[in-house]
């Protein structure tokens, strides 16, 4: 047995097979595919014969994924015992009781108390944790160091200088001065939009009433839709991927996207711009987005006490500290969570300075930004819609495109209260 497989399955609470209280002969977990999942499978096995427990794993698509555990939990068919869930979807799974608490039938060897303040924020509803990260990050501003220092301008530290520095760093077709997201989907551009939304004094609601339309969110969508002019050509409906693209090709000086992207932009088979980008803290006062995803277990697939504490002993295995350091030596250094992870001398040593100082800066200002409200699913893939069209230039009155995804975020917050 390696010595990663006898750590990780100790700190699981496993001396051997026997000393479980109860026998569980499987573990079925829906799962999304994730690097970190993929250097775990290599001691699975280890584990399974361990622990007495095979575990078996289903792959699908985010979106399937999604919908499939959402199925699973709302028909009370309970086929598996392990949902991979996200900070999009634990404020309803956990309203709809389709998740436990966590930390009753996580070991304490796991340490949850280790995992980075915001992987457990996004892992939280109301206080209470519900999934342990498997992978997570939160927002640096992406900026070309060798760009700024021809140019003589200074790092931007507030979002007036940001905005300031991207216009004079403008100048098509050569290099442009920003990329963001702006394509459709509470995962895309309300994702990126949020934080700009948040600085200007916005809110999402008042006393539980969707409240996105104030005259601080127009201010927030007017200037993330003025950046569009100084993106390259379509940029108003890029994902993520295309403004990851931009920037890494050599044509954008400025842009805010999530942290382990910084793995793209040091790339040396990809990335045109490798040793010459620098990574720090969004401008102020944008907060920077913390997101994760992780494991939780399935209130109905896990129906007695045994098989939770089954499921909180696999969790503790996958999302343990020992799997962390197996990852950074498998050269995965985007999927970490934990405080132990990046203060090891492993990752100190292999990963760039330019990024652990990133992480140093960003960490204090990292927070939960999207609306972590049951319904966020279908608010935020509506509100989208609109910004999309606000963005692409199709609706030109800001207020009204916000107040009409404004009321019908209200309309889904009233049939949900009828509901219940």
């Amino acid at each position: 047995m390696t010595a990663v497989a006898w750590g990780t399955l100790m700190s699981a609470g496993f001396a051997d097979a026997s000393a479980q209280s109860c026998s569980v002969p499987v573990i079925k977990v829906l799962a999304q595919k994730s690097l970190g999942l993929t250097v775990m499978e290599k001691t699975l096995a280890e584990y399974e014969k361990k622990s007495g427990t095979k575990v078996q794993i289903s792959y699908f698509g985010e979106n399937d994924r999604r919908s499939k555990a959402r199925l699973d939990a709302s028909t009370k068919a309970g086929s598996y015992q392990i949902y991979y869930i996200d900070e999009a979807n634990v404020a309803e799974f956990a309203t709809a009781g389709w998740v436990v608490p966590l930390l009753k039938y996580l070991p304490k060897d796991a340490d949850y108390d280790d995992f980075l303040p915001g992987r457990r924020a996004v892992a939280s509803y109301k206080g209470v944790a519900y999934f342990a990260p498997l992978i997570g990050g939160s927002d640096f501003l992406f900026y070309r160091r060798d760009l700024l220092e021809k140019a003589g301008i200074a790092v931007p530290k507030t979002l007036d200088e940001l905005v300031a520095a991207v216009k004079k760093m403008n100048n098509p077709p050569n290099v442009y001065g920003w990329a963001a997201r702006g394509q459709r989907g509470s995962g895309m551009n309300v994702w990126r939009w949020a934080p700009f939304m948040l600085a200007a004094g916005g809110k999402w609601e008042n006393n539980g009433v969707p409240a996105f339309n104030s005259p601080q969110a127009v201010k927030a969508t007017t200037l993330y839709r003025e950046l569009f002019k100084y993106s390259p050509p379509g940029g108003a409906t890029y994902d993520w991927s295309n403004a990851l693209e931009a920037f890494r090709s050599g044509k954008v000086a400025f842009m805010i996207e999530s942290t382990p992207f910084a793995d793209w932009m040091e790339d040396p088979k990809k990335s045109s711009v490798v040793d010459k980008v620098g990574y720090v803290r969004p401008p102020a006062p944008l907060p920077s987005a913390a997101y994760g995803h992780g494991l939780a277990i399935s209130a109905t697939g896990a129906k007695d006490e045994c098989t939770r504490q089954a499921a909180g002993k696999f969790i503790a295995f996958a999302t343990g500290k020992e799997q962390e350091q197996a990852r950074l030596k498998d050269n995965v250094f985007s999927d970490y969570n934990r405080t132990s992870t990046i203060n090891s001398d492993y990752f100190r040593k292999h990963v760039k300075p330019q990024i652990q100082a990133g992480l140093t800066d960003t960490t204090p200002v990292s927070r939960v930004t999207i609306w972590p409200s049951p319904e966020w699913p279908d608010i935020g893939d509506n509100l989208g819609v609109v910004l999309e069209e606000v963005f692409t230039g199709t609706r030109g009155d800001v207020q009204s495109a916000l107040d009409e995804a404004n009321e019908y975020a209200t309309e889904v917050v009233s049939r949900a209260k009828k509901r219940k």
